[in-house]
């Protein structure tokens, strides 16, 4: 019975809200009246929650924002649930999303893994070892430079090869594939990286040395670190920093559910789209802890404006502000002598259909009571015709 009343009101109200009112009136007697009444009722406030036509949605979205911004904290740094993991949030993380930076301060990463693998912890060693980015300056017990034969000198901790699982010939194949234009040598334990053309000096020595430190061995490159946790039930991996190509090759990570807060990477790996998804859900995600309550179609309307055009566009002066097609609102933002000029080299024309550019000129703007046009007709005329 249900089914056929909520068939009534396919197009009307959202498929979703329909099958939740269809589970949830399932194990509960109600009649064909009752039933009615919640579709009813339902689809009045769906109707009440739309916008109305004509409707000033960009001046009411920055002032939802706006407003519960003067209370947000200007804390930089947060535990995001774990003592080694720090995120931004607050006031900085949303800006560092309305400006587009191309690198967050702090990039993460929350890495779901595949059944079995998500709920023993067993796996977590071997899986961690195949993430975490290991540099030769972690394996290393000594290192220097020789200034009378002009050499780099270092010595291997045995310990830390066992502890990481490294093994010493690809180490040295790493460390030899990095420096090819270098001779290399082995003595007593000792290795030796020297260069073939000695008028470098020590300038040369030094940046070999530091070159040295901060050659890969293993892991993936940009994760320095990796630490599990329990979230609804099963092992999540959060990672400090971001590259989200290589963990997708992992045979044990869930694709499907990883995700990063870099949302220049999660547009080149993942699509726009996706892009689109990290944006909302990551403002939601700053609101929310700060205790604040934005309507999520606010979020969503910011998001698919820094979208729209295939890729992400911060709300700054070289982005948004940038691609609109009226010169003067253009020319509102900042830089107006520039754009103004520009525009009258390039013979620019606006057709005045936004808000800013009406307001420039003292016109009404196409908002509200100043979008429709009124057509009255004549009854005299008609009745003499």
């Amino acid at each position: 019975m249900i089914e056929e009343i909520a068939k009534q009101y396919e197009g009307k109200i959202p498929a979703p809200l329909i099958q939740k009112v269809i589970d949830e009136s399932k194990g509960r007697k109600l009649t064909k009246a009752q039933i009615e009444k919640v579709f009813t009722k339902l689809q009045e406030k769906y109707d009440y929650s739309k916008i109305q036509s004509g409707e000033a949605i960009g001046i009411v979205t920055a002032e939802s924002f706006g407003e519960p911004g003067t209370q947000m904290t200007l804390r930089t740094f947060h535990f995001a649930g774990v003592a080694e993991v720090n995120v931004t949030l607050g006031l900085p993380r949303l800006i560092e999303i309305f400006d587009a930076r191309k690198e967050p301060s702090t990039p993460l990463m929350t890495i779901f893994l595949n059944k079995p693998y998500n709920k023993d912890e067993k796996y977590l060693e071997k899986i961690i070892a195949q993430i975490k980015e290991i540099r030769v300056n972690e394996i290393l017990s000594e290192i220097s430079i020789n200034i009378l034969k002009l050499q780099v000198e270092f010595v291997f901790n045995k310990k830390r090869f066992k502890e990481l699982g490294l093994n010493e010939e690809e180490t040295i194949k790493c460390i030899k594939d990095t420096f090819k234009t270098l001779d290399y040598a082995e003595s007593d334990n000792r290795h030796y990286l020297i260069p073939k053309n000695k008028e470098g000096g020590l300038p040369a020595l030094y940046n070999i040395k530091q070159k040295l430190k901060e050659v890969k061995v293993k892991g993936l490159s940009g994760i320095q670190e990796v630490i599990p946790k329990m979230d609804n039930n099963e092992i999540v991996l959060l990672a400090s920093g971001s590259n989200l190509k290589d963990v997708f090759k992992i045979p044990e990570v869930d694709f499907t559910r990883t995700v990063s807060n870099d949302l220049f990477e999660v547009s080149k790996n993942l699509g726009i789209e996706a892009a689109r998804q990290m944006i909302i859900q990551e403002a939601s995600k700053v609101l929310r802890e700060q205790g604040l309550d934005v309507d999520i179609r606010h979020i969503m309307f910011i998001s698919d404006l820094m979208t729209n055009i295939g890729e992400i566009k911060g709300i700054t002066r070289s982005g948004i502000a940038e691609g609109k097609e009226s010169v003067l609102a253009r020319a509102s933002f900042e830089t107006p002598i520039k754009h103004l000029i520009n525009a009258s080299l390039k013979g620019e024309v606006d057709y005045l259909n936004s808000v800013v550019e009406n307001v420039m000129i003292n016109q009404p703007i196409p908002l509200g009571t100043g979008l429709p046009s009124l057509v009255t007709k004549n009854k005299e005329k008609e009745s003499k015709k």
